[in-house]
């Protein structure tokens, strides 16, 4: 299922209307009503198109095997169009008139911020399944993604050793690029380095010709990059036009994502270093059936699969494990379940709940961009959200509802 804004907002009037309290009219009683809100349109489609169909391939395993608690689940899928105004709305609609058991969606930090705070209102249970800069201590939420702690920490260092210890930051003008070049910074001088330089861009900024002089003037060794989005590729593509792409090497937090490699050319592209979660060249039997089943789904031209897509399978099967230990699915309960060690062996490996954080202990991972895809180099098993960690605890504070930002 499918909604649009026009149909959003004369059911979403009649929502508000009613309250918070409303027939479970969306769902029957052989059925259990999920929803996503991820961009299938707009400047983060790019994201947002494996993640939804990843989390389209969950619900139909899940179905397969039997569904939950001897019923189906049913999908209702939103598209925001990358508009912050259709993330609230499209929540509120999930949680009041579709009366959802949960909501996985957002891919920006911003985009969670105005998703979070509704589903909370509303009881509604949500799952944020992309990387991020960390913070979330909020019991109705989980994590799924990495945070810099997991995957920025194990970068810095590769990229110190391999290129050296000057360092030029650029990332998106929001609050995932702001704050991961906070961490890049951090871990930059904790491995003996310097940041000669950082800048931040609006998502919207495609000319990156002013700074791709100011970067040959500093003399970097390497480039961190936390862009975001599709306007941002045009560093990557003006940078090689420059004849600056065997000058300096660049390691990203971002790059890869949503698909960057395959849209720039293998010239462009290759030997851009990349750290997160998963990649789908990890040659493990839970990551190759993966994505055996995914190619069987969507077709051998299919979407790469990187962390985003991944994380959002592996955090629908979180839920639906968690459901089948509570043995319903009730918010609290299911709660309770997640937060009682649980995990799973996903495409990535294990994937346990961390019950003071409500984020994930995962492996994380680092590869080169090759011929439109990547190259292993690393593997860092069991890696804990200490960022996080170190502002939140849920067992101790159940009531905490903060986005902290890490001070470093």
């Amino acid at each position: 299922m499918k909604f649009n804004r026009r149909e959003f907002l004369q059911t979403g009037a009649a929502a508000a209307a009613a309250g918070a309290v409303l027939p479970h009219a969306a769902q029957a009683a052989d059925e259990i009503v999920v929803s996503q809100i991820h961009d299938q349109s707009g400047i983060f489609d790019i994201y947002g198109n494996p993640m939804v169909e990843t989390f389209n391939m969950a619900v139909d395993e899940i179905n397969a095997a039997g569904g939950l608690l001897g019923k189906k689940l049913k999908s209702i899928n939103y598209d925001p169009q990358s508009k912050m105004e259709l993330y609230g709305q499209y929540a509120q609609q999930s949680a009041l008139k579709d009366r959802v058991s949960v909501v996985h969606g957002g891919i920006t930090s911003a985009s969670r911020e105005v998703i979070r705070p509704v589903l909370r209102r509303y009881n509604t249970l949500y799952f944020y399944n992309t990387l991020y800069e960390g913070g979330v201590c909020d019991r109705n939420t989980f994590c799924t993604g990495t945070t810099p702690a997991q995957t920025v920490e194990k970068l810095v260092p590769y990229v110190t050793k391999n290129f050296g210890k000057k360092v030029y930051i650029l990332a998106a003008d929001y609050n995932y690029g702001q704050i991961t070049a906070k961490w890049v910074t951090k871990f930059v001088r904790d491995n003996g380095g310097e940041v000669v330089e950082t800048e931040f861009f609006p998502l919207d900024v495609t000319n990156f010709g002013p700074t791709i002089q100011k970067i040959q003037a500093a003399k970097p060794d390497a480039i961190v990059s936390a862009l975001v989005g599709g306007a941002h590729l045009s560093f990557y593509r003006q940078w090689h036009a420059g004849g600056m792409k065997n000058e300096i090497p660049i390691a990203s937090t971002t790059f890869g994502g949503g698909n960057e490699h395959i849209v720039l050319t293998e010239e462009e592209g290759n030997g851009i270093i990349y750290a997160c979660g998963y990649f789908m060249e990890l040659d493990t039997p839970d990551s190759k059936a993966y994505v055996a089943r995914f190619a069987k789904k969507y077709g051998e031209k299919h979407s790469y699969l990187t962390e985003l897509p991944t994380a959002t399978y592996e955090g629908m099967m979180l839920w639906a494990k968690a459901v089948e230990n509570a043995g319903t699915t009730d918010r609290m309960k299911v709660i309770e379940a997640l937060e009682d060690n649980l995990s799973i062996d996903g495409p990535s490996g294990k994937v346990s709940v961390d019950p003071k954080t409500h984020h994930v202990v995962r492996t994380a991972l680092i590869a080169e961009c090759h011929n439109k895809g990547f190259r292993l180099l690393e593997s860092h098993e069991n890696q804990f959200p200490s960022d996080t960690a170190a502002f939140c605890d849920l067992e101790k504070n159940p009531n905490d509802n903060t986005h902290y930002e890490i001070k470093i």
